[in-house]
């Protein structure tokens, strides 16, 4: 697969996929590669990697807490700290968690941005989920 030239930068689809027909992975470029990339730096634990052992967002202060101001203040810090040291591309302009959606388990979190190469605002909305991994609704009765 011959890669194009692009002052954005170019990375792997998230969640990865191949393509049969070149035998290579899907790739994406500009700002669809810094959406992506947002979304795995706010998926990833700190030392998820290996190799960057500092890299990623902890949201799991999140869980088994109460969601209170303090609470949604000390994670709109953590998105902003992680956001500085590992997405040089954009300026974030704001974080806004949203709770409506709370008692069904999943916090929506809107990072509004600007690409500091084009000036382009953006956003993303990363839906982080307090009850991941498990079937709430589908549970047995006892």
């Amino acid at each position: 697969m011959k890669h194009r030239k692009t002052f954005l930068g170019i990375g792997w689809k998230f969640p990865p996929e191949f393509d049969k027909k070149s035998k290579s992975v899907t790739l994406v470029s500009e700002e669809q590669d810094i959406k992506e990339s947002l979304f795995i730096l706010m998926s990833t634990r700190p030392g998820e990697r290996v190799l960057q052992p500092d890299y990623g967002c902890d949201l799991s202060v999140l869980n088994f807490e109460s969601i209170n101001e303090g609470l949604i203040n000390t994670a709109k810090e953590i998105i902003h700290s992680a956001v500085l040291n590992f997405e040089p591309r954009i300026i974030l302009e704001d974080v806004i968690v949203s709770t409506q959606r709370m008692y069904d388990g999943v916090l929506e979190i809107s990072l509004e941005y600007t690409i500091r190469k084009t000036n382009k605002r953006n956003n993303i909305v990363y839906p982080y989920y307090l009850l991941e991994g498990t079937d709430v609704t589908g549970m047995p009765k006892a």
